[in-house]
Parts: structure tokens; sequence; C-alpha cells
């Protein structure tokens, strides 16, 4: 690494807000204090930034609707495509009204304030670090359309579509957007206990992973689960959002440093070095267990390495982001083939296989493989994994509590979260949607 990127991001992570040099840096500052540093936004950085953003928002539409819903069943299929787009619709609007503020917002430890809802003090003119405020507002609310989008997975083919509008809703405000806060806006965890995220393993993957298992076991087993066949409609369809996912993770990595850069290059390396080991690795491991590796697993491998690498991937050297990539592989393959069936819950499309246990390892990866260069002056790497180790508990501690106590009063208030069990087994595209994917009024398998 040439000696000022070097310099440069030593010099940040021993900052006050340790995360100097990560989707850290501008992420835990208040716009305000960035526009202090940069009066100007830099047209490169600007143009990269907007670049990334689509990226991120590519990963939803179409890359996860397409992932997910060629895994669901035929008769589930739009459902899966309403609710990714749906969480684009929802929380796209939340965050500019009142998300954005509380994430970045000054605020405590624990979650921002309200003195930028509506996004008030700030126009075409603000600057963060060195993009303008709007672009990073962007940038920052495609996460918040991705993640609860994410656990759609675990419980689909099942929920009524009125219960995932209140679920995703008050979960984005009671999980992701305070986790947010606590990791990149300046909170406990990142600022505070110094642990390590640079694009979102805790904040992004280990919350919905973990929130999503509870919701599977909450809302319970679809009909059938472990008697009937439920084989994917459209592997097809699932290769080529995966495929998405992976193109547009390099936004989500790379574009978390908000400039165009050598960290933002070192990160682009790494996404794509462990997502090929983890391809690899589960295509072997898939091979040696069951006998023949499957295209189905070679797409899981994708997003389990990318999962595996968001946290680390600026952290972490080429040779580091292999061994990274080789766990999620691994670990997330373990998850799926044993784990579940061993305990018996129905993650339909495996969110908490992927997300959950490929977070859980990228987070404490970090800390067992980070390169001398990320490290601080007075941290030690055994330091640094206690931190990660810290964070990781109070991640998943933090995410399954709230989530539990979101479907409880939910189901209070609004009654059974799924649907009858004549809907679920006509299908929620007709039984919600009054729609069929393949031809109106078609009785879907």
């Amino acid at each position: 690494m040439p000696d000022p990127l070097r310099s440069s991001l030593a010099s940040a992570l021993r900052s006050p807000l340790k995360l100097a040099a990560t989707a850290a840096a501008p992420l835990m500052i208040a716009p305000a204090a960035l526009a202090e540093e940069a009066a100007t936004a830099d047209s490169g950085d600007t143009a990269w930034m907007l670049v990334c953003s689509a990226l991120v928002l590519m990963m939803t539409l179409p890359g996860l609707a397409l992932f997910y819903g060629g895994l669901v069943r035929q008769k589930n299929i739009l459902s899966v495509l309403m609710q990714c787009m749906i969480s684009a619709g929802l929380i796209g609007v939340l965050w500019v009204i009142l998300g954005y503020s509380l994430a970045f917002g000054e605020g405590n430890s624990f979650i921002g304030d309200l003195s930028m809802i509506g996004l008030s003090g700030i126009d075409q003119n603000s600057v963060s670090g060195s993009i303008p405020t709007y672009v990073f507002v962007m940038f920052q609310g495609m996460f918040a359309i991705i993640t609860p989008a994410l656990m759609l997975g675990a419980f689909a083919e099942r929920i009524r579509f009125s219960a995932y509008l209140a679920f995703i809703t008050i979960w984005v405000f009671l999980v992701y957007i305070p986790l947010a806060h606590m990791v990149w806006g300046g909170g406990w965890i990142g600022a505070q206990l110094g642990a390590l995220d640079f694009a979102g393993g805790l904040v992004v993957h280990m919350s919905s992973g973990f929130s999503a298992l509870v919701a599977a076991i909450v809302i319970g087993k679809r009909q059938g689960f472990g008697r009937e066949p439920m084989p994917p409609n459209s592997l097809p369809y699932t290769v080529i959002g995966a495929s998405m996912l992976w193109v547009g993770w390099f936004g989500f990595n790379a574009g978390s440093e908000l400039a165009a850069d050598g960290i933002a290059g070192l990160a682009f390396l790494n996404t794509q070095t462990a997502a090929a080991t983890a391809v690899l690795a589960w295509v072997f491991i898939e091979w040696l267990h069951r006998g023949k590796p499957t295209v189905l697993g070679a797409a899981s491998g994708a997003v389990a390495g990318l999962v595996g690498i968001t946290p680390a991937c600026a952290f972490v050297t080429p040779m580091g982001s292999i061994l990274v990539g080789f766990g999620a592989g691994a670990l997330c393959y373990a998850a799926v083939t044993m784990l579940k069936p061993a305990l018996g819950y129905d993650d339909s499309l495996d969110v908490f296989g992927i997300h959950g246990i490929g977070g859980l390892w990228g987070a404490l990866a970090t800390g067992l493989f980070i390169a001398p260069f990320a490290l601080g002056d007075d941290v030690t790497r055994f330091e640094q994994v206690w931190k990660q180790i810290v964070s990781i508990g109070f991640t998943a501690t933090y995410a399954c509590v709230l989530t539990v106590a979101i479907l409880y009063i939910l189901k209070a208030v609004m009654g059974d979260l799924r649907v009858s069990h004549e809907d679920e087994y006509q299908g929620l595209d007709l039984s919600e949607h009054s729609e069929s994917a393949y031809g109106m009024g078609q009785q879907a398998s």
C-alpha cells in the first residue's frame, strides 16, 4: 500500500470517531461538522457516489427481487417482487422525512435527534466530506431500503401484505436506524466501543438476518413444510438476481468510503476476491457433501461471500479477503444445510443462514484478519477482536429482542400476521394482490 494511503488510513483510525477511513469517517460525523472540513464538493467523488447510490438501489430493484422471486413457488413470485418494491417506496419516503435525521443527527449514544427532520438545514450547497449532503443522504437511504427487504425471504409465502408493511415500518425505526446511528452516526458501537463495520455487517446483515430468524419462528412454518416439495419456480431468475447483487455490491462496499480513492479501490478488490472465493468454497463443499455442485449453491456462495466481506472490505488485505470469503462460504453452507434442518425452523430463503451467519462471521473476521495498517496505534489485534465480539453480541441480542416485541405487539393489534390457510394454498399473488405472474387468473402450483 502506498505510504500516503497507509498514513491516511492510520491517521483516520486514530481519530476520536474511530471510523474515519470507513463508511465510517463521513458516516460518523454530522453533516455540519463535515461541511467545515470541505466547503465545496469534489466532482469526481460526487460522480462516483451518484453511481454507487444507483448500484445499491439496483441491489434491491431488481437484484434482490429476482433473487428471491426465483426461489419461491410460482404462485408467490409477485408477492415477493411487490414486497421489494414497496420497501423502496415506503422506506424511501420515511428516510427523507425522519429516518436520516434519527440515524445521523447529533443525538446521543443510541439514537440521533430531530435536527434534520424533513432534511431541514440541508440544501444544494451543503457538503458532507467531499460530496453534497444530498448525495450522502441518498446513498445511506439505499442501505435503509434494502435491509428490511432482506428479511422478507425468511417468512416469504405466508405473511399478510398489511402486516409486512407495518412490520418493516416499525422495525426500521426501532432496529435499523438506532444501529446505524450506533455504528456510523457517532454512537456507542463505533465511536465509543471502537468496533469496525465498514459497510454494514452489523447494521445491515446481522440486524436483518437475526431479525429474520425470529420473524420466521414467530410467524410460523409454511403449510406442508418438510412434507411437501417446494421447488424454486425459476433458478435462472435467481442466478440473474444474484449476479446483479454481485455487481451492485461494489457500490455497497467500495462506495462506503464516500470517495474515489485508494481505500475504495481496496474495498472493491476485496469484495470481488471474497465473493469469488466463497463461490468456490460453497461449490466444492457441496460437491463433496452431496455428490454434485448446483447453480443455486454457486449463487448462494456468491451472496455469502459478499455478506462476509462487507464489514471487513477496507480493513483486510486481498489475501485476507480470501480467508474471509472461504469462511463465509463454508459457514453459511453449514448453516443452511445442517443447522436449519437440525433446529427445524422454516427460514424460507435462508436469510439467517446467509445474512445472519455471514454477517456475524464478517464482523468477527474483521478483527481476526485486520491488516496492520488498519489498526490504531493504541489497539492490539486481540483488543479489536474483543470489540468485534462485543458488537456482535449486542447486535444479535438487540435485533432479536426488539423484533420479538414488535411482532407480538403487531399480533395484539392486527391479529394473525399470516394469511389464512386457504389464501396460502391459493398463493399470495392471487389472494393478496389479485394478480398472476404467468397469466391473469391462472392457478399456479
